[in-house]
């Protein structure tokens, strides 16, 4: 079943909303810059009863920020962004409880399977969270690490899904082209999800009404969340009141 689910992006130590296909070395074009620091949304999304939520490192400088926010919630959320074998198990002291890997599983853009299993090993693989975001290509979508800058060969599909899924306890997918643009969601990204994710798994990526939250459960047969990101008015956003993604997921817990 299809529900809402909370993110604190960071990005320079604080709390921003970026357009995906931007992010470089050189910085990013930015949609809001939070004048509240982390800890205080992770705060709301424990109050509002919001659980499953990731923290996501974009770059260099957000430990300490990521940090508080884990502090502030501890096992509420999931945190992702340079994450490797050797500061994992740190992450799940601070209070994560999961972490995301994207960048580790990868060398010379290959997926190894060896890092795969050895990311599993460390932290167990109902621990693990493995972001699958990926962008278009003539041939498909391909998972791209290192900010979505790098595109790799492993195409998004039932192959990638399946073989994966026996090593992780979710995936984390966002839609890199059209992240950040609230311009509407990649329909067949989460047609595929729908149709070949065996594991539970949150989309992210140009979702600009709350209706997106119905139109995604029809798409992936209510396998796959959604989080919004710049459309939220939690994020300076007009389209999407984050009161009634609460209130949308308190229905669906209701008994």
């Amino acid at each position: 079943m299809t529900i809402f689910r909370p993110c604190i992006d960071l990005h320079e130590g604080r709390v921003k909303q970026i357009v995906g296909g931007s992010l470089s070395d050189s910085g990013a074009k930015e949609n809001f810059v939070s004048n509240q620091p982390a800890e205080w949304y992770a705060q709301k999304y424990a109050e509002d009863g919001l659980s499953g939520g990731h923290v996501i490192q974009l770059g260099p400088g957000n430990e300490a920020a990521a940090s508080a926010a884990l502090a502030a919630y501890p096992g509420g959320l999931h945190l992702g962004g340079g994450v490797t074998p050797e500061n994992a198990q740190r992450w799940l002291e601070r209070g994560a409880s999961h972490v995301i890997v994207t960048s580790y599983l990868f060398e010379d853009r290959q997926l190894s399977f060896d890092r795969v299993r050895a990311m599993r090993d460390c932290v167990g693989r109902e621990r693990l969270v493995i972001d699958l975001s990926c962008r278009r290509t003539e041939s498909g979508y391909v998972v791209a690490t290192n900010r979505w800058q790098t595109l790799t060969s492993a195409q998004l599909g039932p192959e990638l899904l399946e073989g994966l899924a026996q090593h992780c306890a979710e995936f984390l997918v966002h839609a890199a082209d059209v992240e950040g643009l609230c311009h509407g969601i990649d329909e067949e990204v989460l047609r595929i999800l729908g149709q070949h994710c065996p594991v539970p798994c949150t989309y992210a990526g140009g979702a600009n009404a709350l209706a997106d939250l119905d139109r995604v459960a029809e798409l992936s047969a209510g396998r796959v969340d959604l989080t919004f990101g710049s459309a939220l008015d939690l994020f300076g956003g007009r389209l999407v009141r984050y009161s009634d993604c609460v209130d949308y997921n308190r229905t669906r817990n209701s008994p």
